[in-house]
């Protein structure tokens, strides 16, 4: 009967999202189900991805999904907003399986930042630009563009959830607690966003086509795209015989001529504020590191080591079909120096993490604090059926149905010059073999573990992280659940010793280890959850158990 009755209890505490003593909100896990409000119009805007069929630019809504912890009696609640990769492009036509708000990392990430007690956001921006083009100012021009404009819809993002806090507050938001980060593409988003903050940013030599060295021409010309903010109203260019911009300089001064029936850029919630507090990057670059400046938001990163198409250090954009040279770009480990070196990252710093997550980032990061750098296993050198090898991994926290997709793709772009079907499953692994669910959560595991405690950091979340150090993933729990005896094993670093703590917070078993493998008696104990905590390294690694 004290075994149905406490088991009672334990279903009434997860079912209202109770923590327990050893639990600590926005770090743990302390909410079971989450609630997504899909499809949330946050701005709307001139898209130029309609001409990717052969239309003109037509004002298109912005969308994001919203997520919320279920059973959350908090009504103001840290936002985390999440951008995803995808090249600009939509998904199959941007010769990838991933490129939306649905991606599997994307949903798993909100998923888990609820749960946590956050407001998690999946936004979506505007597409388009041309990869394809022969002419490398047209390539380089575009992408910059589209960047552009992807930055300008982040800021209506911010800004839209600060609007809807003077709304009624449907999310329940803190508007001063937002981060915002992205993935692939979309990391390259958050890293303009953290630090394009002067129009005399877009006019370095590398962002202007000289090509007629008479008519140097800025790839990005806010007169025409709007601010970095995306907070004016701005029309396309009126175009001479020669489609060169016309100018009107009879006032003395240049004046650009423009089609007022042809807006570019339309302003969104633009009384309120862009500001963020973090932005984190996995797998993206800055633009040019004269961009990042002393004074600007703290920056966390992560970044595979040989990423192709994104340089950790500084090296070249290219289309990923074609190799062309589209731009010059510096990555997550010149990105975490340069924060460092001007004090942008102090705030990680002076925590002084010493936790084993911490510490294995440490092992690669050239001592910049806040990057997180993957080692993934070289490329096989023997090539698929199509004769195509594999390439080094950028994304392995990605994941996908590829039968599916691939049947999508051979439906939007046909087989042509292929006779077997698989073609596009067999090219959508190239950078990421061994895909899978498990092997994307896996990383996420490591990301989320190096980057929350950071976010608790920045936002002042409160004093939980001094008892807190988060999950190494090189140590094994097993079997979970149990009735008999539970293994508990560290790969890395001597176990020092365990406690286990009921729900309640009491101690009920703690014990003495000095090996890396120990057993935990649990046949003593009432069924149910226990939450154990192993002191391993100067950390405390924590787990959730379960005693049948």
């Amino acid at each position: 009967m004290k075994k149905n009755l406490q088991n009672l209890l334990l279903v009434t505490l997860l079912t209202l999202g109770v923590t327990s003593h050893s639990q600590n909100r926005y770090l743990d896990e302390v909410f079971s189900s989450v609630q997504i409000t899909d499809s949330v119009m946050y701005a709307q805007n001139v898209s130029i991805e309609p001409m990717l069929i052969g239309l003109g630019p037509a004002l298109m809504p912005i969308y994001c999904d919203i997520y919320e912890p279920v059973g959350d009696t908090l009504t103001e609640r840290p936002v985390i907003i999440l951008a995803h990769t995808g090249s600009f492009l939509p998904p199959v036509a941007n010769g990838q399986a991933t490129g939306s708000i649905k991606d599997s990392s994307i949903v798993e990430q909100c998923k888990r930042w609820a749960k946590k007690g956050y407001v998690a956001v999946a936004m979506t921006n505007r597409l388009g630009w041309n990869p394809t083009s022969t002419d490398q100012n047209v390539r380089t021009s575009t992408l910059l563009q589209a960047s552009y404009r992807a930055i300008q819809d982040a800021k209506a993002m911010v800004r839209y959830m600060r609007m809807t806090e003077d709304n009624g507050n449907p999310y329940g938001i803190d508007p001063n607690k937002i981060v915002l980060g992205g993935q692939g593409t979309g990391a390259y988003i958050s890293l303009g966003y953290a630090t394009l903050d002067d129009e005399s940013k877009l006019y370095l030599p590398k962002f202007i086509d000289q090509s007629n060295p008479q008519i140097p021409i800025p790839y990005v010309v806010p007169v025409y795209m709007g601010n970095f903010d995306g907070t004016d109203m701005t029309y396309a260019p009126m175009l001479d015989s020669n489609g060169i911009p016309m100018v009107d300089t009879s006032s003395g001064i240049v004046i650009p001529v423009v089609d007022s029936s042809s807006p570019l850029n339309i302003p969104n919630n633009p009384t309120y504020s862009n500001d963020i507090n973090l932005a984190f990057n996995m797998g993206g670059a800055l633009a040019d590191i004269s961009w990042l400046e002393a004074g600007d938001i703290p920056i966390v990163s992560f970044h595979c080591e040989k990423d192709e198409y994104a340089p950790i250090d500084t090296g070249d954009v290219i289309v990923p079909t074609t190799g062309d040279f589209v731009v010059e770009v510096m990555g997550s480990r010149t990105v975490q120096h340069y924060s460092n070196q001007y004090g942008n990252n102090d705030v990680f710093i002076n925590a002084g993490f010493t936790d084993a997550i911490t510490n294995q980032a440490n092992i690669n990061n050239s001592g910049y604090e806040g990057l997180y750098v993957f080692k993934t296993p070289p490329p096989s050198t023997t090539p698929n059926a199509y004769g195509e090898l594999e390439e080094e991994q950028g994304s392995p926290w990605d994941w996908w149905d590829n039968t599916t997709y691939g049947l999508l793709a051979e439906a939007v772009n046909g087989i042509a010059g292929v006779t077997s079907p698989g073609y596009f499953e067999a090219n959508a692994i190239l950078d990421n073999p061994d895909m899978s669910a498990a092997k994307g959560k896996t990383y996420i595991d490591t990301i989320q573990s190096y980057l929350n405690p950071r976010i608790y950091i920045a936002l002042n979340l409160g004093n939980a992280l001094s008892e807190y150090n988060v999950i190494d993933y090189s140590t094994s729990v097993y079997p979970n659940p149990s009735n008999n005896f539970i293994s508990i094993n560290n790969s890395n670093f001597i176990i020092d010793n365990i406690n286990l703590y009921s729900v309640s917070g009491k101690l009920v078993k703690s014990q003495k280890v000095n090996s890396m493998q120990t057993n935990l008696n649990v046949t003593d104990l009432e069924s149910g959850i226990y939450f154990l905590n192993i002191y391993s390294n100067n950390s405390i690694i924590k787990r959730k158990i379960v005693v049948k």
